[in-house]
Parts: structure tokens; sequence; C-alpha cells
């Protein structure tokens, strides 16, 4: 009785000093934070909250949106790779802050291999040329003759430099050989005034962004970046299409976990986020905006991020484009 006694005395100095962690079947036991590094109300806040509200219904735990913003998406990101390796901070990572900031910043305080793994793919966007509706090339190769013909001469618009606005017409400038004149605002919203006044010549926008000045006549899309067209603009051809240049790009969002998550607790999140990606609401929800949901394995979710920070890494570095 005397040895049982010690026994149980010893076991609880121990979990004491050292508390026991909670079992895998235990997550999540508290609530779970997701981090968008950009302010409320733009794609990374968007997709934050559907998923935060999805998965809380999941996990019948708080799934919380953290909009950690500043210096474009490096602080919030740089938070999320420096936090706690438990599944309690996730990251909503994308073409921007996993993708292109590598090839935009001489040094990044995170590196997006060795500090994140993928949870899930969820949803893409295409990006759309449009121009001032008095341009007067009509097509996307009649821009690039012009271009070529007069350097310097059109200007491109964007929200800002390093933004997926001025990466992808810096990297379309760069793949044709013409020289545009970069014209950052601080914002679409205001990129977009401009172009309707025509102060500014060509903008490549979120499409989904585009498609109500288009469908009111006020600017022309005349190309869309994804390798597929975009279903809001049926009628507008791709960039590999018009035959200008081999290019595709899409605003991508996915959900990432800090590496060194235990397996079993990446194991349920990612359980949790197959079944969220199929959930009927959230594909409506998605799709009504014009995204298209990413149904990728852990293999394929893996080599597509690897694939694309190596792509657009090296195209940001041969385009010149710096944000430092």
């Amino acid at each position: 009785m005397r040895i049982r006694t010690l026994l149980a005395a010893g076991w609880l100095a121990v979990s004491t000093v050292c508390p026991v962690p909670a079992l895998a079947q235990d997550y999540p036991y508290r609530p779970v934070r997701i981090i968008a590094p950009n302010p409320p109300g733009g794609g990374f806040d968007l997709v934050a909250r559907v998923v935060a509200q999805k998965l809380t219904e999941q996990l019948g735990q708080q799934v919380v949106v953290e909009n950690r913003t500043g210096a474009g998406t490096l602080i919030g990101t740089e938070v999320a790779a420096k936090s706690t390796p438990d599944g309690y901070t996730l990251l909503v990572g994308s073409l921007s802050n996993l993708a292109a900031n590598p090839g935009l910043y001489k040094k990044l305080p995170y590196n997006p291999l060795a500090d994140f793994v993928p949870v899930g793919m969820i949803v893409s966007y295409s990006y759309a040329l449009v121009s001032r509706k008095d341009l007067p090339q009509q097509s996307l190769r009649e821009i690039i003759e012009f271009a070529r013909a007069n350097p310097g001469k059109l200007t491109y618009a964007s929200g800002g430099i390093g933004t997926g606005q001025h990466v992808a017409s810096a990297v379309l400038a760069q793949l044709t050989g013409v020289q545009m004149v970069h014209v950052p605002y601080r914002g679409a919203q205001a990129a977009h005034l401009d172009l309707l006044s025509g102060r500014v010549d060509l903008f490549f926008d979120n499409a989904v962004t585009a498609k109500p000045y288009v469908d009111d006549g006020r600017i022309r899309a005349h190309a869309v970046s994804s390798a597929q067209r975009f279903p809001g603009l049926p009628g507008v051809p791709t960039v590999n299409e018009t035959g200008v240049a081999k290019m595709e790009m899409d605003a991508w969002f996915g959900l990432y976990a800090r590496s060194g998550t235990p397996g079993p607790v990446l194991k349920r999140l990612r359980a949790e986020m197959e079944t969220l990606i199929r959930a009927a609401d959230v594909v409506a929800r998605f799709e009504k905006g014009g995204g298209r949901i990413m149904r990728m394995s852990v293999a394929e979710s893996e080599a597509y991020t690897k694939s694309e920070i190596t792509k657009w890494s090296t195209l940001i570095r041969q385009a010149g484009i710096q944000a430092d």
C-alpha cells in the first residue's frame, strides 16, 4: 500500500512539472486561430472566414480568424512561422505570401518550404488583363505588338509593388519582351478609378473584381491568366490561347500548419479539410465568387506548393521585380 502511495505521489510530481500532453483525440481542446496576413475584406480574409466557420461546425471548437497585417503579407506569415507547432495556429497561404515573396524579397523572415506544411488546398481565382475602354488595341496580341514598337508608351496599374497584379503584368512584359510603365496604387480600388477615367492603360486584376466593370462596358477584357477560361467571362481567351506567351497564373489559397505539428493532429486537420472542401455550402460560396475549388491529395498539395514557389520566385527575379 505504501509503495502504491509513493508511486502515485511520484507520478503527481512528474505530471505537475511536465504536464502530460493532450491525446490526439482530444484535439482541439481550445480555440484554433487562422492567420490571414492581410486586412479584412481581401482574398485572404474571405477564405479564412469561410474555412473558420465550417471548421468550427466540424470540430465542435471555436476557430477564429486573426488578421495580422503589415509589410504586405510578411508580418502575419512570420507570426505563423514562429508559432508553436501544435495545430492551434494555422495560416492561409497563397501565391502571394508563399510563392511570390521569395522572389520579391532578398531576405524573408520565414522559409515557405521549411516552416509550413499544407493542410489542404482550397480555391483559386483568375487574373484578367483589362484596359481603358478607349484603348485603340483590341486584342492582347495587338497590345503586345504596339508595346514592342513603342517601348514605354503603355502604362499598367497595380494595387502596389509586389502585388499579384504587379507580378502578372511585369512577368507578361518580360515573357513577351516589351517595356511598359508600372503605375502602383494603394489598392485595387484606386487603380480601377484611374483605369475608368482613362489615366492608365492596363490593369491585370482579379477577374472577379474586374467582371462588373467589363459587363457594363466601362473597361475591356483581353485575356485571363489561368489555364482555363474564367466562367464569369467565357468570351475572354487565356493568355496561352492568344499565343503571345506561355503563362499560367492563379491567385490560389490553401490552409497551412507549422512544420513539426504532431502527425495525429495534422491527420485530423487534413481529414476535416477534405470534408470541408467537398461541403456543398462551401463549394457554392466559393464558386459564386468565381473561384475554382482545388481538390488535391497531400502529396499533390506539397508538390504544387513547391512548384509554385520555384516557378514564381524564378520568374519574378527574371522580371527584375523587387519589393524591398
